[in-house]
């Protein structure tokens, strides 16, 4: 199967209330993560990547892909075309909270594929890795690598998705916190 990613001008960055269905991606690799009171499912997909977080009977779903995947209306939190930088939070009635930022940077040519270079080698045992195939266009396909934190009370996720085609560097940052204990 060959896995390329699309152009980075068709992202986007969506926060959900709820699951999403797996089908409706193309999944390249998944971690599971159970701490304490909470789980949640890391995958890796064409365009970027899905988090799926669950705490007690609340969901949330961060979905980073292209802006034409058919993804649901219902209970969406925020959208974002993933271009320049945000930053954003979402706090829940049961005192829940989430944070995100994302940014997507273009850079020289030389200087992203230092940039993939030095992703691919120095990233941890703790994250996943993908390299995807080349698109023809270039030698080098893109990798999308993310960092997975777990701690008491939350669990921080760095995502590092490359656009060889483009030249680009998409990262983000999301952090998703229980309740403070009163």
């Amino acid at each position: 199967m060959l896995s390329v990613r699309p152009k980075v001008a068709e992202l986007v960055f969506q926060l959900y209330s709820r699951s999403l269905h797996p089908e409706l991606f193309e999944v390249y690799c998944t971690r599971k993560v159970e701490h304490g009171p909470y789980q949640a499912r890391v995958d890796i997909t064409s365009a970027g990547h899905i988090i799926t977080w669950h705490y007690r009977n609340m969901t949330l779903t961060e979905v980073a892909t292209g802006a034409h995947t058919p993804l649901p209306q219902k209970r969406r939190l925020f959208s974002y075309r993933l271009e320049g930088e945000r930053n954003d939070n979402f706090d829940c009635r049961s005192g829940v909270s989430y944070l995100m930022g994302f940014q997507l940077e273009r850079v020289q040519p030389d200087v992203f594929w230092n940039y993939q270079n030095e992703l691919f080698q120095d990233c941890e045992t703790d994250g996943l890795l993908y390299r995807f195939e080349s698109s023809g266009r270039m030698a080098l396909g893109a990798i999308s690598y993310i960092n997975i934190e777990t701690r008491i009370q939350s669990l921080r996720i760095q995502a590092f998705h490359t656009f060889p085609d483009d030249h680009a560097i998409v990262k983000s940052q999301s952090v998703f916190t229980l309740p403070k204990k009163t």
